[in-house]
């Protein structure tokens, strides 16, 4: 008996030694919280004391690599506290509540820090630590009940790879100071040390490999911090895309499971680059929406008849040219009394289905009712659902058609719109001369390459139009679209008076704010911007270059795009014309 005593006493002692490894991750996470909490107070400290500029700076350096040791699990488990602690210094309107929320965390104690620390600004840099400190303690306190599993840790390793493409070395969160490439460092050591905790007493096959990687980028960002200079290209090649792979295939050796949730970018991708590895079909929005082959052939069809408009003249295809890249190649597109014009420049349909919101100043969430809007208008197509599908209903080979799309045969609104919607999400498959570049397929010349590095550093490109995707839909999560103020002008060189998303939502934050859009195959969706004034693309690198509205002299005291001049030469320039134009689908390529 005594025996059986001493079994059970050595079993039960042995299991409370032995910590889940997910366990062993938060330990390492509330410890790295800790210290993060200690840097800001010290930070504080500093400003309270009056120390040098050189020691304030230097101190929030310290803070904010800090935060990076937690960020990759703080971003996955608690965004709205992370957001508060890391977010853009822009302001943001919560349209559920009615109310713009004032920006807080370590980008705004950035602009007061650098490039210069005024001491005038002491006040207002004490109250924005302070706001700080306090939400460290929020995390630390909802950190304390985050329910972590080994599916949910190699998920978020996974995520913190695509946010150190994205976000990290395009210097998003470190706008002024671009202290990107120090903070990328310290990214990688965090996803490191977790990863060591997996491999720990356990036969991998593809450890040394993982690690040798590691390794490799650690080194490479501790040679190469010159963040104009850095050559993101080969980083995101040769170090970040197998360090995803890697992360991927010891997930799957371990044996643990992959997130089963539907999202934009797919959970079994292997890398940000794999050629399906968005998912339209999460960006639809519900189960009765999604797309069959069937709806596509039947979304097609009714794309191109003038069925849907009011006086049977009109189609989509009207203004959505498939040899455009679906667009109409016009400044702004003639209305239906063939008179007057549009109020906007025809948006491109490619690849779109990879954004939360549509029209230029997101006034609808699904694809679906974005179909609806145009076809309503009076100014485009002038239409009507319900009498289009009394119209459809009389066709025989329509009937047909909406029997193999929707098993019932309805032919009501819905099937219409969700058949076009179909149509249309089925053109959102990237396969670009950039996409095969990515999966090793093809190679750069020296000017595409050089454009690249410039798109996701120097020109700042990249921080708006988020790769891969190339559109403002953010990264890594992807479940949001933006819009920026960029101080857009008119064909008289004065500030354009459409006000765009201001007219949905009447937050003065909104004025003249625009939804940022794919810039995939722009060599043919010219003219550019929402009211089509730039003919060329080295028109539009001019504007970026000058600094927006701001740098055109236009009083926009809410403009979101840095008011500072790029300074490109004329060489980058063309380099960066020579990457964008690798953003064509082959598709396209092959019809010129």
């Amino acid at each position: 008996m005594k025996k059986i005593y001493c079994l059970l006493f050595l079993l039960v002692f042995a299991a409370c030694q032995k910590k889940n490894k997910h366990q062993e991750i938060n330990t390492l996470f509330q410890k790295d919280i800790t210290l993060l909490i200690e840097k800001v107070a010290k930070l504080e400290h500093f400003v309270k004391s009056d120390s040098a500029e050189a020691q304030i700076q230097g101190q929030f350096l310290e803070a904010h690599q800090s935060y990076k040791k937690v960020e990759l699990l703080s971003e996955y488990y608690s965004p709205a506290v992370s957001k508060s602690i890391n977010g853009p210094a822009i302001p943001e309107f919560e349209e559920n509540d009615n109310k713009t929320v004032q920006p807080e965390g370590f980008q705004v104690i950035e602009e007061l820090v650098f490039p210069k620390y005024d001491k005038n600004n002491k006040k207002e840099l004490l109250q924005e630590l302070g706001v700080l400190s306090a939400n460290l303690i929020r995390l630390e306190k909802v950190s304390n009940s985050n329910e972590l599993t080994d599916a949910h840790v190699f998920d978020a390793m996974r995520l913190e790879v695509y946010r150190i493409i994205t976000l990290g070395i395009t210097g998003f969160d470190s706008p002024v100071v671009l202290n990107s490439l120090p903070e990328a460092l310290v990214s990688l050591e965090t996803i490191e040390k977790y990863y060591r905790v997996y491999i720990e007493n356990k036969e991998v096959s593809n450890s040394g490999q993982v690690l040798e990687i590691l390794e490799k980028g650690k080194k490479y960002l501790q040679a190469n911090n010159n963040f104009n200079a850095f050559d993101r290209a080969y980083f995101i090649k040769e170090i970040l895309n197998p360090l995803s792979k890697g992360l991927f295939k010891t997930q799957a050796e371990l044996g643990i499971p992959l997130m089963k949730e539907q999202r934009g970018l797919k959970a079994a991708a292997e890398t940000l680059f794999d050629k399906d590895a968005f998912d339209p079909e999460a960006f639809s929005g519900f189960p009765d929406y999604k797309t069959t082959p069937e709806k596509i052939v039947l979304g097609k069809k009714l794309f191109n008849d003038p069925i849907l408009s009011g006086n049977n003249t009109r189609s989509c295809a009207s203004c959505h040219h498939a040899d455009k890249a679906f667009t109409d190649g016009l400044e702004r597109a003639v209305a239906l009394d063939g008179k007057s014009m549009i109020q906007r420049n025809t948006p491109t349909l490619t690849n779109i289905a990879f954004q939360r919101v549509f029209f230029a100043d997101s006034r609808v969430s699904y694809l679906e009712d974005q179909a609806v809007a145009v076809i309503k208008n009076e100014n485009e197509m002038h239409g009507s659902l319900e009498k289009s599908a009394l119209a459809i209903q009389k066709n025989a080979d329509y009937v047909k058609d909406f029997k193999k799309a929707f098993p019932k045969g309805e032919i009501n609104e819905f099937a219409i719109k969700n058949a076009l919607a179909s149509y249309i999400r089925s053109l959102s498959q990237y396969d670009s001369k950039f996409d095969n570049y990515m999966q090793n397929k093809t190679a750069f010349t020296a000017d595409e390459k050089a454009g690249f590095n410039l798109f996701a550093g120097k020109a700042k490109c990249a921080t708006c139009h988020f790769i891969p995707l190339t559109n403002g839909t953010v990264p890594p999560n992807f479940d949001r679209s933006e819009s920026e103020i960029l101080g857009v002008p008119d064909k008289s060189k004065k500030l354009d008076g459409d006000l765009g998303k201001f007219v949905i939502t009447q937050a003065a934050i909104h004025k003249n704010s625009f939804k940022t859009p794919t810039i995939r195959n722009i060599e043919l969706t010219a003219p550019y911007m929402h009211n089509g004034v730039y003919k060329t693309m080295e028109e539009v690198i001019d504007f970026y270059d000058q600094g927006g509205g701001l740098g055109l002299g236009f009083n926009l005291p809410n403009q979101t795009l840095p008011e500072d001049k790029l300074n490109l030469s004329d060489k980058e320039k063309k380099q960066l014309i020579a990457f964008m134009k690798t953003l064509t689908d082959k598709k396209f390529l092959n019809k010129n």
